[in-house]
């Protein structure tokens, strides 16, 4: 009942209308920067970036973490919305979130040429690495996670710390 009230009153902010995602919460945003944090472990290869706003063919995307390739910046050429489909997503549920709405999103992802999407779920701890839409691998608090893929690995409550 108190999730039906919830729903019922809940209206969303112009954040989540112009991003077309929920309004991230203290959780939230704390996983986020220490996704970054120990993705800087792989930077000689990989180049994470927060909240970019991707436009893949007809189908625009605000993940919370877009990993590419390792590229210098450009600090003289910025891009607003950005088409290459990065290698991998990384997507937090937020408490304003459903779980279906998430996974409709990460299939869109592989739809768009992206190669790995993460489902992070604070609450339960745990991660859920996609290496295809039908094919994904869960780790738990305690374990390394590893994206085969891309060649990630480290401890899942690094996470969630």
């Amino acid at each position: 009942m108190l999730k039906e009230k919830f729903t019922e009153e809940y209206k969303a902010t112009d954040y989540e209308t112009e991003r077309n995602k929920p309004m991230p919460s203290f959780n939230h945003g704390s996983i986020q920067a220490n996704l970054i944090i120990l993705l800087a472990a792989f930077r000689s290869k990989y180049r994470p970036v927060s909240e970019l706003s991707l436009e893949l063919s007809d189908w625009p995307s605000v993940p919370d973490v877009s990993l590419y390739p390792w590229k210098e910046l450009d600090t003289m050429h910025d891009q607003i919305k950005v088409s290459e489909p990065p290698l991998c997503v990384m997507e937090i549920l937020s408490p304003t979130q459903s779980l279906a709405d998430l996974l409709a999103k990460a299939h869109s992802y592989f739809g768009h040429g992206v190669q790995s999407c993460w489902l992070v779920l604070p609450g339960l701890d745990n991660v859920y690495v996609f290496s295809s839409p039908d094919e994904y691998e869960i780790f738990k608090m305690g374990e390394k996670l590893q994206d085969k893929k891309l060649g990630i690995e480290f401890d899942v409550n690094g996470i969630f710390e």
